[in-house]
């Protein structure tokens, strides 16, 4: 596929700069070119040489989202500019392949299926669900459902290193369970279903491996990283005690991956890919 004719929106966050670097000659553009939540903005950008939108653009502050201001910008972001990307994508015929994420459910049960009915806790899960909603009505378009994201800015892997280095022995929630998905596994994903042109529709994404904690995933990556130090495990109910604007998390984050497998993509164990991360991390 040519670079040039790939569109991505968001491309300065932790999945966009990963996309970048996969399709260098992709377009991308700034907010005073085109800002995604006003519809007449969309509606005027060129499409003309674009074949595929990338949407990696989301309001991922979870928390935020519960206060008055943050609904307000999680659903611009989430939903309608979702809805403005559908309507440019239908108008012009275009592809267009959006993330999504395991808050669109409750997590009273897992691992999630591809069908599984919503059942958001938060505004940030019924903002991304809005968003999944408009996107199915497009007849060219993959809906990447995902968790746990690392890769290149602030997340869970390099808050925990940074802890080690300073000797700091966390408390960390046990009783929510997932997976790791780094960046180059959703690149991978995505190029694997535009190269294939793999039907259309929502495919779990994460890495492969174990089902495992927030805490049992802080202590493997103590013990990659070298650092002796104790994990302490507590609820989400006991961490967020007395914590004021805290959105609800769902406990099971974990996909059934047969999906995406059976199209012919390996996904790597995530603690593969977590031990190379550590070692580029404490390399830099």
């Amino acid at each position: 596929m040519d670079d040039a004719s790939i569109f991505i929106v968001g491309a300065g966050g932790q999945l966009g700069t990963a996309l970048k670097l996969k399709y260098p000659g992709a377009q991308s553009a700034d907010i005073d070119e085109m800002d995604i939540t006003n519809a007449q903005s969309v509606a005027n950008y060129d499409w003309g040489r674009i074949k595929v939108i990338l949407n990696a653009a989301a309001y991922t502050n979870v928390d935020g989202a519960e206060t008055a201001e943050g609904r307000v910008a999680a659903w611009n972001v989430n939903a309608s500019a979702v809805g403005h990307l559908v309507r440019a994508a239908h108008a012009h015929d275009l592809t267009l392949v959006h993330v999504s994420t395991d808050y669109v459910f409750d997590g009273s049960k897992a691992p999630h299926t591809e069908n599984e009915p919503f059942s958001p806790l938060s505004v940030y899960g019924q903002s991304k669900a809005a968003g999944d909603i408009a996107v199915g009505l497009l007849s060219k378009h993959y809906i990447l459902r995902t968790s746990w994201v690392i890769g290149e800015g602030n997340n869970f892997v390099r808050t925990m290193l940074g802890l080690g280095a300073k000797g700091v022995s966390p408390t960390v929630v046990a009783d929510q369970r997932g997976r790791l998905t780094f960046t180059s596994q959703l690149v991978k994903a995505i190029d694997h279903l535009l190269t294939n042109n793999a039907p259309a529709g929502t495919y779990n994404v994460s890495n492969e491996g174990e089902i495992a904690s927030w805490a049992e995933i802080t202590r493997t990556i103590f013990q990659e990283a070298g650092y002796e130090l104790t994990v302490t495990d507590t609820t989400t109910e006991e961490y967020y005690a007395g914590k004021a604007g805290i959105a609800p998390r769902p406990l099971e984050s974990a996909f059934d991956l047969s999906k995406i497998k059976a199209t012919g993509l390996t996904l790597t164990d995530w603690h593969e890919d977590l031990k190379q991360y550590i070692q580029k991390e404490q390399s830099s």
